[in-house]
């Protein structure tokens, strides 16, 4: 058995709750909400490595070094395995958006976006399997993608594209079908996770070193949101017209 899976037992085994004096009752749903928490971050890993069609059961069972009737009891199914861990993963950012959100009731549309896909990216930088994990399922036809579109993803996107309507109105962000904002915003939050092998590779630059984690968000957020912030939104987005205006004072001078 890996380190890895010895470790995930070990915060499930420990005997912290037993000494706690707790009542029996909360004690034993807390072992279990801990059980399936710790079975739904070895699938994640699992799933992400491999795919749906290519992982198992058991095999995610040895990733948590339990045995493989306790992960068939709380999943009987793969399928249903493989949901669960998308709604956990896509709970946990909502949770963390709505914890926020009484602390950004007055930001602006522009604002909220910024703290929303930093929120996003945190997550993508402390669970990096997340969108290999999505990933794996992004073909047509896949009913897996079909159902998490539908459950999962469209009530997020719901909640993002009308705050990126409300600053491409006020002129903080480019003109394009709001959806492709986001996509874009999706792309950035993952770049780091999913270059970070090849970086370390090609110029011996670790991705998960925290100094890195900030500087590379802190680009992103200076290239998309910086100078909109600060009402410069106009200088960017008139270029071909600006280009078009120069030409015409050099012919003017020729």
């Amino acid at each position: 058995m890996s380190t890895n899976s010895t470790s995930i037992a070990k915060r499930i085994r420990s005997p912290d709750s037993r000494r706690s004096g707790k009542p029996r009752k909360r004690a034993e749903q807390e072992r279990s909400q801990a059980t399936r928490s710790t079975i739904l971050e070895a699938a994640l890993a699992e799933f992400a490595e491999k795919g749906f069609e290519a992982a198992s059961i058991r095999s995610i069972a040895e990733r948590t070094g339990f045995q493989h009737p306790l992960l068939t009891y709380h999943y009987p199914t793969k399928d249903m395995l493989w949901r669960a861990v998308a709604e956990d993963t896509f709970a946990r950012i909502r949770d963390e958006w709505d914890k926020r959100a009484s602390q950004e009731a007055n930001l602006s549309p522009l604002e909220r976006l910024r703290a929303e896909y930093r929120a996003l990216f945190r997550h993508t930088v402390e669970f990096p399997e997340f969108h290999r994990f999505m990933r794996q399922e992004a073909s047509l036809d896949n009913p897996r993608l079909d159902w998490v579109a539908e459950a999962v993803l469209r009530p997020l996107i719901d909640r993002l594209l009308p705050q990126i309507k409300a600053a491409q109105t006020q002129g903080l962000l480019p003109r394009v079908e709001p959806i492709l904002f986001h996509y874009m915003m999706v792309g950035l939050t993952a770049a780091l996770s999913e270059f970070g092998p090849e970086m370390r590779v090609t110029r011996r630059l670790s991705a998960d070193r925290p100094e890195v984690i900030e500087a590379y968000w802190k680009l992103v957020e200076d290239t998309v949101f910086g100078t909109k912030a600060n009402g410069n939104a106009g200088n960017n987005y008139n270029s071909h017209d600006t280009d078009r205006a120069t030409a015409r004072k050099r012919k003017r001078r020729v």
